[in-house]
């Protein structure tokens, strides 16, 4: 594996894989919520560790959310298996479905748990939690949308994603709240196509991996540490290029399924979202590049007992992502062209 795991904790992983496949497969509410149930329960026993108390914490804060959004699944599914369809009954009941697949994602108005678990786990579990764990909610939102609420919860994950980044000291902290406003970019993929969102997800998935993947390495967790530590240039390169793939920068690769959804959304005369939607990635832009900047200004500044020399061949396919993701953008330009 590419992050440090324990070999005792492979076999939670590939449970994890295949309750996430019992989720979207079934071809019943029940079936779903016994898939969701069994990816709680794999994934526990990834976060625990009785040697660190934050650890313990934050998968003990993470059972009580997702149980109570498992209740609130388990309560709406019924409800909607026992009353009499009508407008109203019906609006409803997808109301609460959202809101429990919603609370399980970690998303607006749900999402005050998210930033204070995931500062308690290691890159591997936060790169878990920001990516493979939306598989399953995001999934199971597509099947039962309601899409007046859903504009609404879209609009305010960007904004708060965004608001809530800043005056932020810790790393997992700053891409929980980039996670919160990805998310209302895959609502907004989600309600126009599944292949864009599958799109939009692939790409965050690569972009954030690449980022944990630097932040295990180095060994950070705070932004003050990439300012004293004597870093090799081409890491504190690659940052920059992922964080600007992150926040949608063109020419970068993360920018492309954004000029997609900003495409569909002015095609149908949503003009409020989209510059609600443009202006939010642009602040989240300036959160980043106020961060690297700093980091590169420190640059120049040797410390000679704070030396960090890296052996890792793995560095190397990170950087040769970071270039692909420089010249995506503009290949996938010229094929649209």
């Amino acid at each position: 594996m590419l992050f440090m795991i324990n070999s005792n904790k492979m076999f939670f992983l590939f449970i994890l894989f295949f309750s996430t496949l019992i989720s979207i497969s079934s071809n019943s509410w029940l079936g779903c919520w016994i898939g969701l149930e069994i990816n709680l329960l794999s994934f526990i026993p990834l976060m625990s560790n009785p040697n660190n108390l934050l650890n313990s914490e934050a998968s003990l804060k993470y059972f009580i959310t997702q149980s109570i959004a498992s209740i609130n699944f388990l309560f709406s599914i019924l409800l909607n298996l026992l009353l009499l369809k009508n407008f109203i009954i019906d609006n409803f009941i997808s109301t609460l479905i959202n809101s429990s697949l919603l609370m399980k994602m970690g998303s607006i108005p749900f999402h005050f748990w998210f930033p204070n678990i995931i500062e308690g786990l290691s890159w591997f579990n936060s790169f878990i939690l920001m990516t493979w764990q939306k598989i399953s909610p995001m999934i199971l939102l597509s099947y039962y949308m309601n899409f007046k609420f859903l504009f609404l919860v879209m609009i305010f994950n960007v904004i708060v994603g965004v608001i809530s980044s800043f005056n932020q000291s810790s790393l997992r902290k700053l891409l929980a709240f980039s996670s919160i406003n990805n998310i209302g970019w895959m609502l907004a993929a989600l309600m126009i196509s599944e292949n864009l969102w599958m799109l939009y997800f692939l790409l965050y998935s690569l972009f954030t991996f690449i980022m944990c993947f630097l932040f295990y390495v180095i060994n950070i967790f705070y932004i003050n540490q990439l300012f004293n530590f004597n870093l090799n240039f081409l890491i504190k390169f690659s940052i920059l290029i992922n964080f600007l793939s992150l926040g949608g920068l063109p020419p970068f690769l993360g920018f492309f399924p954004k000029w997609m959804i900003i495409n569909y959304l002015l095609y149908n005369n949503l003009f409020i979202i989209s510059f609600i939607f443009i202006m939010t990635s642009l602040i989240m832009l300036f959160v980043y590049i106020r961060i690297i900047y700093s980091s590169f200004m420190f640059y120049s500044i040797k410390l000679k007992w704070s030396k960090i020399f890296m052996k890792n061949n793995f560095m190397i396919f990170i950087n040769i992502f970071s270039f692909t993701s420089l010249l995506g953008m503009l290949s996938s330009t010229l094929f649209f062209i």
